[in-house]
């Protein structure tokens, strides 16, 4: 049975990981610990303690972000109609993977510890969105032929850096793929 973490420690624990994303955010993932301990107002040896290796702190703070992405999608559900709810998400999700390829590129080395993120990625996110896609599709607001991993993989084949455009690219992109979910969609009786 695994044990809970003292009220502190989990207070370090996240401090730690919004500071290691901060950090990997402005420096890349090779930012030295020492940045990323003072940031968090922790010592180096928390860092070292929580992760004893490097990459073990990368696929926490790539967990934790699809954590968040995945967990977006009830509030949003609660909060919205289905397709609002739908591109709003769709947005997140974009923002996730556009601000996180420096972790997705370290995700694709070989060190064993992140072997596993790929499937979290897919656990966690898909039942996510396809409970956004299932709700609009109900309302006839999206087609409903639509498979939740490739349109979950288009996005991300959109987040790919091109140097010739300017800002604003793939947010216009995403628009018109979330604008070609609609067609072919039957309103609801």
């Amino acid at each position: 049975m695994k044990k809970t973490p003292r009220a502190d420690a989990q207070r370090n624990l996240d401090s730690l990981l919004e500071a290691a994303k901060a950090v990997f955010a402005e420096s890349g993932v090779d930012a030295p610990v020492r940045e990323i301990a003072s940031r968090a107002g922790v010592g180096i040896a928390t860092v070292y303690r929580h992760f004893p290796q490097r990459a073990e702190l990368i696929a926490a703070v790539y967990r934790r972000e699809i954590d968040a992405c995945a967990a977006a999608a009830q509030v949003l559900a609660r909060e919205h109609e289905p397709f609002e709810a739908l591109t709003r998400w769709l947005h997140r999700f974009t923002s996730l993977i556009a601000t996180k390829r420096g972790l997705a590129a370290s995700l694709n080395a070989q060190d064993p510890t992140y072997q596993a993120v790929p499937a979290y990625f897919r656990e966690h996110l898909e039942p996510a969105l396809q409970s956004l896609l299932g709700a609009a599709a109900a309302a006839g607001q999206v087609r409903k032929d639509v498979d939740t991993y490739e349109l979950l993989r288009g996005i991300g084949s959109l987040c790919i850096p091109v140097s010739e455009v300017g800002p604003g690219y793939t947010r216009r992109m995403v628009d018109l793929l979330i604008d070609g979910l609609r067609y072919g969609a039957r309103a609801a009786p």
